[in-house]
């Protein structure tokens, strides 16, 4: 049996692990890499394998480093079933066809711009009707329900309280008559945080994949947290009368955002606001999340409900259309704008930071990871100057890392989450982090739990159980 790990790994993005066996292979999760042209061109190299000769994929949550490539790798042969929880296919909806516009219309325009040059088309990763075939394909998997997709391997998934729908896959694989069980951890949210429930403990493996994002540091308490975002939302609309800008994954921070700031609202620890969700794909996630309310976090519901009875001292505004959002940019102060994409790459997030970033009286609030190379990372790392639709603009508005929001256990909760385990499994292979954080992670595994068979692998590593 051999595990090869085609992304995820050496980074944070285009999470893709393939397993093989003698009787049939499958992939966990088929991701796009993102951050910049490097990521870009990851995108468009072959994939390492024939997609034809994948049986199955076992996806573990709707985010596009996670889910991004499905299409083009049923555009390339890939025939046979995708499994996912039920809030994942909603969301998947939504997410692949959002991502398949974004790749034609960029496509379109770098062709529009080369025509001058006469260079060669460049063509979409993939297109809309690649991204309806894989919907498709989709099969829908409850959590704690016992599936076989093949006679050699049975999977249960469990809450991974990161994302609605998130999961941690178990796999029980058998081959020449041995079984071995394998569990891939996804993304493992932070426990005790708004929104979804905490992530579910694992009690044995004999091989483990974990995520690795906040190996390497601890998130601020969620106290110190809501303080700070409660400062930098009240200092910003009524000392500076500037405008609030949050960049903002839309599904999964986007609505955890409106839970915060609501029930900060509710509590009479802000003032009265008026917020713009300025993202199609968000408002469309925040509809999903409303129809998901059973799996999600029981405070959760309260405060939803109280906030849509709110019509005076809390207003939120979902833009649709590209008319309205573009009138967003005639507001100059007073105004809590949340937009995709959450790294700043995309989408129309970067009108407002154009809009925005130059002004002293406004904020930005940054609410979630930046990969290396996004345009996110930079403002982060401090940039005094950032181009966006080619021109340069300054970067003079206030900057807040707001940290404790990650929907990304820290070292803390990671070491928490593996402390489940009756015993050490066999192999574990520490995926999707940075290799600081990957590094710092593996030795304070070895450091506080005292596993020693800890693996940090490289792009296409292949390693045979």
């Amino acid at each position: 049996m051999k595990l090869h790990f085609h992304g995820g790994v050496e980074g944070v993005t285009g999470s893709c692990h393939r397993v093989e066996t003698g009787d049939t292979q499958f992939l966990v999760d088929c991701g796009m890499f993102q951050g910049g042209r490097e990521a870009e061109g990851k995108n468009h190299q072959p994939f390492a394998f024939k997609p034809r000769d994948i049986a199955f994929v076992l996806l573990t949550h709707a985010h596009i480093d996670h889910s991004g490539l499905l299409p083009r790798l049923v555009a390339e042969g890939f025939s046979g079933p995708i499994y996912a929880t039920a809030a994942t296919c909603d969301l998947l909806e939504v997410m692949l066809l959002d991502s398949a516009h974004i790749q034609e219309k960029e496509a379109q325009w770098r062709n529009e711009a080369r025509k001058a040059s006469r260079e060669r088309d460049n063509q979409p990763i993939y297109t809309a009707r690649d991204a309806q075939r894989t919907l498709q394909q989709v099969r829908v998997v409850a959590y704690g329900e016992e599936i076989h997709p093949h006679p050699a391997l049975r999977c249960v998934y469990r809450d991974a309280g990161h994302i609605l729908g998130s999961a941690i896959i178990e796999t029980w694989i058998t081959e020449n008559g041995k079984t071995i069980k394998g569990v891939f951890s996804g993304d493992i949210g932070q426990p005790a945080r708004p929104l979804v429930r905490d992530p579910t403990p694992i009690l044995e493996a004999d091989f483990l994949l974990v995520e690795s994002t906040y190996g390497n540091r601890l998130h601020r308490s969620m106290e110190a947290t809501l303080a700070e975002l409660e400062h930098a939302i009240t200092d910003t609309l009524t000392r500076k009368h500037g405008n609030v800008i949050v960049p903002a994954f839309a599904v999964g921070r986007a609505q955890e955002m409106l839970y915060l700031l609501a029930d900060l609202h509710r509590k009479k620890r802000l003032p009265p606001m008026k917020i713009y969700v300025d993202s199609p794909l968000a408002m469309k996630a925040t509809e999903i999340t409303m129809r998901h309310m059973a799996i999600l976090d029981p405070d959760t519901a309260e405060v939803m409900s109280w906030a849509r009875k709110q019509n005076k001292g809390l207003q939120i505004h979902f833009v649709q259309d590209v008319e309205e959002s573009m009138r967003l940019r005639e507001i100059k102060h007073g105004a809590i704008i949340i937009s995709a994409s959450g790294m700043c790459d995309a989408g129309r997030i970067k009108h407002h930071l154009r809009n925005n970033l130059g002004h002293r009286d406004n904020t930005i609030l940054i609410t979630g990871f930046q990969a290396a190379g996004t345009l996110g990372r930079r403002i982060v790392d401090g940039e005094k100057e950032v181009r966006l639709f080619g021109v340069p603009v300054p970067v003079r508005a206030e900057i807040y890392t707001i940290g404790g929001l990650s929907a990304h256990a820290d070292q803390a909760g990671l070491l928490g989450w593996l402390a489940h385990f009756k015993r050490a499994p066999a192999q574990t292979f520490i995926v999707h982090g940075e290799p600081e954080s990957t590094g710092i992670f593996a030795q304070a595994v070895r450091d506080k739990l005292h596993w020693n068979n800890l693996v940090a692998p490289t792009l296409n590593h292949c390693i045979e159980l």
